[in-house]
């Protein structure tokens, strides 16, 4: 049963996917967190912070780390908690693919529409609001948002948006600045 519904989630979650991973975060926390409680906000937390340093896109990177946990959670033994992943990372994967051959075999005749251009004027800034809900989100009492959270968030932002710093070099300068400030 938890795979089927580990399918039917991450179907529903990929299909909805505009904007990217960080645009799904709320939707996945909605789904993963709050309707069926397969990890705990904290849980979620992590993910959101392992997924965004290791390779690969965001909302597959969690897909699987939530497919994988769910299913253990739930008292299967670790090697069918693989397949937990798997699944999950699949029907994450699965809506998009299928979307994206449909809309790149029309779109080329299309793109000129101007009904197809006002379209992708109104995903824009739904995209962008989206990202900034997942901000939001993270910012809970799970996480320390205090003045130096602030600070390294300042900090990385300047870095990265002004002086054009690489972002796993931002990464590694937060982490450190976490370490000097937290630890």
């Amino acid at each position: 049963m938890i795979f089927l519904q580990l399918f039917w989630v991450y179907v529903k979650i990929g299909l909805f996917n505009f904007g990217g991973g960080y645009a799904m975060l709320s939707l996945i926390q909605d789904e993963v967190v709050d309707r069926h409680s397969w990890i705990t906000m904290q849980e979620f937390t992590d993910i959101v912070a392992v997924s965004q340093m290791t390779p690969g896109p965001i909302g597959i990177n969690s897909a699987t780390y939530v497919g994988y946990t769910a299913v253990l959670n739930s008292g299967y033994p670790p090697d069918m908690a693989v397949l937990g992943s798997f699944i999950a990372t699949f029907a994450v994967c699965l809506p998009s693919f299928i979307l994206i051959l449909i809309i790149s075999y029309y779109f080329a005749r299309f793109k000129k529409n101007r009904y197809v251009a006002s379209a992708f004027c109104g995903l824009r800034p739904a995209a962008v609001g989206l990202i900034a809900a997942a901000a939001l989100l993270l910012m809970n009492s799970e996480n320390f948002i205090d003045y130096k959270s602030f600070l390294i968030f300042g900090s990385a932002f300047f870095l990265t948006w002004k002086l054009n710093v690489h972002p796993i070099l931002t990464i590694i300068i937060a982490g450190l600045s976490g370490l000097l400030l937290y630890g």
